[in-house]
């Protein structure tokens, strides 16, 4: 399994990367000047620098079901961390869609929102359908889009229940969702602690692209689409 030493310096080189890129992002947008390109180039740099840091012991599967074409990825959700693993791994054209909260905070908020991520407030149905409305927009301009079904981080290594909004976007796109597993970040940052871990072992399985339109309409085939991708995550869960 890996690991080595729990250092809130860790913790704290990590949070640099991010505002380091966040400003600039931000700097960018006050001034007009920010592109997509940019904003990839960035992400790219920064998941790398992070992995790097951490001294992550990866392990990708699957690599050859992402294909050429763009994706609904939906993953687990161990840890704070799986972000820039997923980056790292997926590349760097794909934005989240992320809890409201996230966007409050300074300098983060604005650079996730000028870079183009998406916000949901689940506390208010209008705005979580509206959030949903733009990750279609995303979605139908070529750009992969991020979303964890469970909605937040899990205490420990097994999966939530699944919420339903993430669904509903995949049956009005018509997007294949592609599911991913990602297994052993919980260890390197828990929910309860401030300091990360490093050399530990990490696993992401990338499984096999589910179409949503070979599911029936509405609630039913919605019903049957969660259970496929929840399936195939756990698969790739216990592959790991």
């Amino acid at each position: 399994m890996g690991g080595g030493q729990r250092s809130l310096a860790l913790s704290l080189r990590n949070v640099y990367e991010t505002l380091a890129i966040s400003t600039q992002t931000v700097l960018e947008s006050a001034q007009g000047t920010v592109t997509h390109d940019a904003c990839n180039r960035r992400l790219e740099s920064w998941s790398i620098k992070v992995v790097n840091n951490l001294e992550l012991l990866l392990t990708v599967s699957g690599r050859e079901n992402i294909g050429e074409r763009h994706h609904l990825v939906m993953s687990n959700h161990q840890s704070h961390y799986d972000i820039p693993v997923l980056f790292a791994v997926l590349g760097s054209n794909m934005r989240m869609v992320t809890k409201a909260e996230l966007f409050r905070i300074p300098v983060f908020g604005p650079a996730l929102r000028a870079a183009g991520f998406v916000s949901i407030d689940r506390s208010r149905r209008d705005r979580a359908v509206a959030s949903l409305a733009d990750a279609r927009s995303l979605l139908h301009a070529g750009m992969s889009v991020w979303l964890a079904p469970e909605g937040t981080r899990s205490p420990s290594a097994s999966m939530l229940p699944f919420k339903k909004g993430g669904f509903h976007l995949a049956q009005d796109a018509g997007v294949p969702i592609l599911p991913v597993a990602i297994n052993g970040t919980h260890r390197i940052l828990s929910r309860s602690s401030a300091r990360s871990l490093s050399k530990v072992s990490v696993t992401v399985t990338i499984m096999k692209a589910i179409d949503p339109s070979t599911f029936p309409a509405k609630a039913e085939g919605r019903a049957l689409l969660m259970d496929a991708v929840r399936r195939a995550i756990q698969e790739g869960l216990s592959e790991a």
